[in-house]
C-alpha cells in the first residue's frame, strides 16, 4: 500500500513517545513492502533559510520534513497560530506530492496537531483517513478545560476523531476514554499497543559500571525516573515518597531523566522535602547514557498522573530493570502488578513509597519480574505484530459518507465525571 503518514514529531526532532512510534511503524511498513511518505517538521524556531525544506529517503522511508514559514510565530507562546501555520507548510508539501503524480491509499494522522493538513490531503487525494490519538488534552489537564487554549485543542482532536475513517488508540484506557470525550463508538476504535526494538536497549556492563558511579559514587540504591517533566508524570510524587524510602533504606537516590516546563518547580518541591542533595536532575540524556542509566537502577519508576500508553516502561524493560509504576492509563496495561513489575494508585504517595521499598526489600523477587518483563515484550510489543494489525486497519478504511460537522459542546465541569 502507499501510506502517507502525518506527525509533527519525527527523528531527530522528537519531543516524546509519538516521534518514536512513527518512526519505528515507518520502518516495519517498508520492510514489509509498502511504500511509506511521512510529512513532518524541521525544528522548532528555524526558517526555510536556515533549514529549508527535505525530501529524502532514510532506510527505505521517504522523509518530507518541511521548513518552517517566515512569520514569528513561537510553539510556547502562540501554540494554535503556531500549528495551523506548520499545517499549511505541511498541505502544501503534500498537495506538491499529488501534482507529481504520487497518490496515497491513506493518509494516517498522528494526534491532533496535523489534523488540518491530514483532512486537506486526504479529501484532495480522495483517501480513507486514519487518525491515532496519542493522548487528549482533557486527560493530559484531569479532566479540566476550564482554559482557552484548552478548549481550542479539545475541538480540535473531537474533529479529528470524528473526521477520520477509521480511529486508533494505544491502549484500551485511551480507547475508552477517545470514546467518552469525542462521541464515538468504542466499537470502532482498534486498539494497537505501541512496541519497542530490545536490541536498541542493549548495555556494555562497562557502560553499566560507569552510569552507577556517576549516579551513586558510595554504591547506595538508585531509583531513576526518565521522560517529560510535565505535572502528569507525577514526579512530584516520586519526591514526596523519597523520604520515606530514605528512612527504611538510608543512602537511596533519585536520578530524574529528562526536560520540560516543570523543572524548576520539581526542584523546589525537592527542596521542600529536605531531599534537594538526594536528588539529581539529569537532564537530556543521549540513547546510550539512558540504557545505560536504566540497567544500573535499583528501580525505574513511573509515577504518571496521566499515561496513554508508556512506552518508558517498555524501555525500561528492556534494559532489565525493575519496574514500579501507576496504574495510570495503558501503564495499568504495560506493568502487570506482581507479575512484571509494581504498581500503585495514581497520586497515593504512600502506595508510591511502600512499592520502591518492597523491591529495595526483595532484590531478587523484583529481578525475576524484571526478567518476566523483558521475556513480554517479544510477544505483546513487536512492532512487526503492530504494524501488521495497522495494514489491517488501513484495508478495513473507507472513505466515509458524512454530514457537515459543527462545534463540539464543551462542559464546564470535569469533563470526565
Amino acid at each position: 500500500m502507499r501510506v502517507l503518514m502525518l506527525s509533527w514529531e519525527y527523528p531527530p526532532v522528537v519531543v516524546g513517545g509519538l516521534g518514536r512510534h512513527v518512526h519505528a511503524l515507518a520502518d516495519r511498513l517498508v520492510r514489509a513492502g509498502h511504500e511509506v511518505v511521512v510529512l513532518c517538521r524541521q525544528p522548532e524556531g528555524t526558517d526555510a533559510v536556515t533549514h529549508p525544506t527535505e525530501d529524502v529517503v532514510l532506510g527505505g522511508v521517504r522523509v518530507v520534513r518541511v521548513a518552517e514559514d517566515p512569520a514569528h510565530l513561537v510553539f510556547e507562546r502562540d501554540l494554535v497560530a503556531w500549528v495551523l501555520a506548520m499545517g499549511h507548510a505541511m498541505t502544501r508539501a503534500g498537495l506538491a506530492l499529488l501534482l507529481e503524480g504520487w497518490r496515497p491509499d491513506v493518509v494516517h494522522a498522528h494526534d491532533w496537531l496535523v489534523t488540518h493538513p491530514a483532512v486537506a490531503l486526504a479529501e484532495a487525494s480522495q483517501a480513507p483517513l486514519v487518525a491515532t490519538v496519542h493522548a487528549t488534552e482533557a486527560g493530559r489537564h484531569s479532566g479540566w478545560l476550564s482554559q482557552t487554549l484548552n478548549q481550542q485543542v479539545h475541538s480540535v482532536e473531537w474533529w479529528l476523531a470524528n473526521r477520520a475513517d477509521e480511529l486508533i488508540t494505544c491502549s484500551a484506557a485511551m480507547r475508552a476514554e477517545v470514546a467518552h470525550l469525542f462521541e464515538v463508538e468504542p466499537g470502532g476504535i482498534t486498539v494497537l499497543h505501541n512496541g519497542i526494538e530490545p536490541k536498541r536497549w542493549r548495555v556494555r556492563a562497562a557502560d553499566v559500571e560507569a552510569a552507577r558511579g556517576r549516579h551513586s559514587p558510595d554504591g547506595a540504591p538508585v531509583l531513576l525516573f526518565f521522560g517529560r517533566l510535565e505535572w502528569e508524570k507525577g514526579v512530584q510524587d516520586l519526591i514526596a515518597a523519597l523520604p520515606r524510602v530514605r528512612r527504611r533504606h538510608p543512602g537511596t537516590r533519585l536520578v530524574v531523566a529528562g526536560t520540560g516546563t516543570h523543572r524548576e518547580w520539581l526542584v523546589e518541591q525537592a527542596r521542600k522535602q529536605k531531599v534537594k542533595r538526594a536528588v539529581e536532575f539529569a537532564g537530556h540524556l543521549s540513547d546510550r547514557e539512558l540504557a545505560a542509566a536504566i540497567a544500573s537502577a535499583a528501580a525505574v519508576v513511573l509515577p504518571s498522573r496521566y499515561e496513554p500508553f508508556g512506552i518508558v516502561a517498555l524501555e525500561a524493560a528492556a534494559a532489565g530493570a525493575p519496574l514500579v509504576a501507576s496504574t495510570a492509563g495503558g501503564l495499568g496495561e504495560v506493568v502487570l502488578d506482581g507479575e512484571t513489575g509494581l504498581s500503585f494508585p495514581p497520586g497515593d504517595v504512600d502506595a508510591l513509597a511502600r512499592a520502591v521499598c518492597a523491591v529495595l526489600d526483595d532484590r531478587a523477587a523484583a529481578g525475576r519480574r524484571a526478567k518476566a518483563a523483558k521475556a513480554r515484550l517479544a510477544t505483546d510489543f513487536d512492532w512487526g505484530t503492530i504494524a501488521e494489525g495497522t495494514v489491517e486497519v488501513y484495508r478495513a478504511a473507507v472513505v466515509r459518507e458524512r454530514g457537515a460537522l459543527g462545534r463540539p459542546k464543551i462542559g464546564t465541569g470535569n469533563v470526565f465525571l
